[in-house]
């Protein structure tokens, strides 16, 4: 468990760390900046909540704590609130974020109502559970590279020692320490294919219900498309595919391929101010002492998080 220490005894190496109070956690020169600003890396959230609800204490926290069903926007504005404030927000507004998951998690914790995979009917989950935080932090950052690659200029083999060197303090604002984490990619590389073979990851029937229920759409105008279904169906490893009844018909295969081919053509030719988060130009709007962003930004910000503006807290 990450007790509350020891959060805060990570959170003194983050502050060590860190780019600067106005720049925050990592900062402009950092890969972690120059990956999660691109709003292409949407392709892959639905592969990271599948791969987060294949471990079965995700799927039963999720299926009695969250509200994920009965408001979907509400949770995907929730979670990249937190994501987005520890990474491009201030030094300040990152640390505030990281006490407030943490507070988050601590009233998550119940027992499983069936037996799944190693886990037992009764046995107690609990959301600050390490092995779960790293399993979720994993999640996030493959997935992250993952769609970064799909569609631009894959990483070098030095970026991408980088970009795993900042995931680590990244993992720190879940509590997450240098022990817990692989040392280098090719550890983490290692970690997520052992994951991936593992019982541990073993799709629950709450979890395959919360996929079915989000990706078949109990409300049409919220059903992602076709396109959206099959390349997510495409990314996961083939015995998750299995565990989540995902099949993939030849139309399925032809609509990803179309939808990625547009993409690759068109995403690299938008303008800035469409194609980067609103987050992360909120936090160059800051950097250039501009303290409150323009009405653009607000308005991506809106879209991306659920308020006007990442670094105030409130109504925004």
């Amino acid at each position: 468990m990450v007790a509350e220490k020891d959060l805060e005894a990570a959170l003194d190496l983050v502050r060590a760390e860190a780019a600067g109070p106005v720049a925050g956690v990592f900062g402009p020169a950092s890969v972690t900046w120059r990956m999660d600003r691109e709003a292409v890396i949407f392709l892959g959230a639905g592969r990271a909540l599948l791969l987060q609800l294949a471990h079965p204490w995700v799927a039963a926290a999720i299926a009695e704590h969250s509200k994920t069903l009965a408001d979907p926007i509400g949770r995907f504005h929730r979670t990249f609130d937190i994501v987005f404030a520890m990474v491009f927000g201030s030094l300040d507004r990152a640390l505030l974020s990281s006490r407030q998951l943490y507070r988050r998690h601590s009233m998550i914790v119940g027992e499983m109502p069936e037996t799944v995979g190693p886990f037992a009917a009764g046995s107690r989950y609990r959301a600050n559970d390490i092995p779960a935080l790293r399993w979720v932090h994993a999640t996030l950052v493959e997935t992250a590279l993952m769609a970064h690659d799909l569609v631009l200029p894959p990483l070098s083999a030095e970026e991408r020692e980088r970009y795993w060197a900042e995931s680590r303090l990244f993992g720190a604002l879940f509590g997450l320490t240098g022990d817990d984490l692989p040392a280098d990619w090719s550890g983490f590389a290692a970690y997520t294919a052992a994951m991936g073979q593992s019982d541990t990851l073993t799709v629950s029937p709450a979890a395959r219900e919360i996929a079915a229920q989000i990706f078949g759409g109990a409300r049409p105008w919220l059903r992602p498309p076709r396109w959206y279904r099959a390349l997510t169906a495409r990314m996961l490893p083939e015995r998750m595919r299995a565990g989540f009844g995902f099949e993939l018909e030849a139309r399925d295969i032809r609509a990803a391929d179309n939808a990625l081919t547009w993409i690759r053509r068109v995403y690299p030719k938008l303008p800035d101010r469409l194609r980067y988060v609103g987050p992360y130009q909120e936090a160059q709007a800051r950097l250039r002492g501009e303290p409150r962003p323009d009405w653009m930004i607000r308005c991506l910000n809106r879209a991306w998080i659920g308020r006007s503006q990442m670094d105030v807290r409130g109504k925004g």
